[in-house]
C-alpha cells in the first residue's frame, strides 16, 4: 500500500506526509514532459526567414519537441532553391545600413523613404544584396545552413496542402525531408497541445 492510501486511510490526514506525497508525483511528473513548440510560418521573404528557423533550432537544441507548419508565402522557405530576398518597402523598422565603408557610414540607420524604394528600379535586389553581404560579414548562418540544423534536430517540418493547391505548386519543387502534406485542420491540434504556439 502507498504512502498517499496510507495517508487517505488515516482518520486524522497527516497534512504534511500528504504534501511531500503530492509534491513529489508533481516533481516527477514535471521531470518526464517534453517541452513542446509549434510555430505557423506564414511569409517567404529573407528576413522573415530566420525566427522560424532559429527559434524551432533552438528549442530542438534544448530537447524539444518541434514542428512548424509552412502556409502561404512560407511554404517557399521549404523549397530545394531558395532564392529569398528582402522586402523593405512598407517595412518602416528594418534599417537600411552599408555594409561597406568607414565606420560611421556603416553604423548609420538610413531612413529611406517608401516613394523612393518604390520608384528606384532593383531597389529591393540591392537592399537584398546589402543585407546578405552584411550576414556573411557577421558570421549569420544561412537559411539553408538552419534549415538543415533543424533537420538533423528531427525538428517536424510540415507544409500546407491547401497552400500547394491554391498556388498550383508540385510536391517535386520542395525538400523531400518535409514531415507531412497537412491542412490548418490537421496541424492545430498539435498547437492546440503545445506549451509553446508561435505565428509568424
Amino acid at each position: 500500500m502507498g504512502n498517499a492510501a496510507k495517508v487517505l486511510q488515516e482518520p486524522v490526514m497527516d497534512r504534511n506526509l500528504f504534501n511531500t506525497w503530492f509534491d513529489e508525483r508533481i516533481a516527477e511528473r514535471e521531470a518526464a514532459h517534453v517541452p513542446s513548440m509549434t510555430i505557423i510560418a506564414t511569409k517567404g521573404t529573407l528576413d522573415m526567414a530566420y525566427p522560424p528557423f532559429i527559434l524551432s533550432s533552438t528549442a530542438a537544441a534544448l530537447g524539444w519537441d518541434v514542428s512548424v507548419f509552412f502556409t502561404f508565402y512560407g511554404l517557399n522557405l521549404l523549397k530545394k532553391d531558395l532564392n529569398l530576398e528582402i522586402s523593405p518597402l512598407g517595412n518602416p523598422a528594418m534599417p537600411m545600413k552599408m555594409p561597406v565603408g568607414p565606420e560611421w557610414l556603416r553604423k548609420m540607420n538610413m531612413n529611406i523613404p517608401n516613394v523612393v524604394m518604390a520608384n528606384v528600379p532593383g531597389f529591393e535586389k540591392m537592399a537584398s544584396g546589402m543585407i546578405k553581404k552584411t550576414m556573411h560579414d557577421k558570421g549569420v548562418a544561412t537559411i539553408e545552413e538552419l534549415r538543415s540544423l533543424c533537420l538533423e534536430a528531427d525538428v517536424k517540418l510540415v507544409a500546407c496542402q491547401m497552400t500547394v493547391d491554391l498556388f498550383t505548386m508540385d510536391q517535386s519543387e520542395f525538400i523531400p525531408e518535409i514531415q507531412d502534406w497537412i491542412g490548418a485542420a490537421s496541424f492545430l491540434p498539435t498547437a492546440q497541445q503545445a506549451d509553446v504556439s508561435l505565428f509568424i
